[in-house]
């Protein structure tokens, strides 16, 4: 007989309890383990010939940051090795600001990107 829980379904037996503890061991540490993806911008515009991003900020951002860039056809993460606003280096940038970062791979107008905090 199967029994159901709320992460999938393991059997009802005294033989299973070793696979049952490890299941839900498993997903434990799975949960507190995982990364949080927080929506901090989207992509309007890219620099084929220098790979670089213009991306409007809806959140803060920092050097050093790890991002996620998602789109119908990108996925990708890196970190921040450095920003520009107007051809200037800047270390943080706010809500609100338009800043130029080079990419490690292509990227569209329209992918969200998205800070990772572990």
């Amino acid at each position: 007989m199967l029994k159901e829980c709320r992460r999938g379904l393991y059997l009802k037996t005294t033989e299973e309890t070793c696979k049952q503890k490890a299941f839900i061991t498993f997903h434990f540490i799975r949960l507190f383990m995982a990364e949080e993806k927080k929506l901090v911008g989207k992509v309007s515009h890219y620099f084929t010939k220098i790979g670089v991003a213009v991306i409007e900020l809806s959140s803060s951002l920092s050097v050093g940051d790890e991002i996620s860039i998602e789109g119908a056809s990108t996925n990708f993460k890196q970190k921040i090795a450095s920003m520009q606003i107007e051809h200037k280096n800047i270390k943080k940038a706010k809500k609100g600001d338009s800043i130029g970062m080079k990419v490690d791979d292509r990227v569209r107008e329209g992918d969200q990107v998205y800070k990772i905090s572990k």
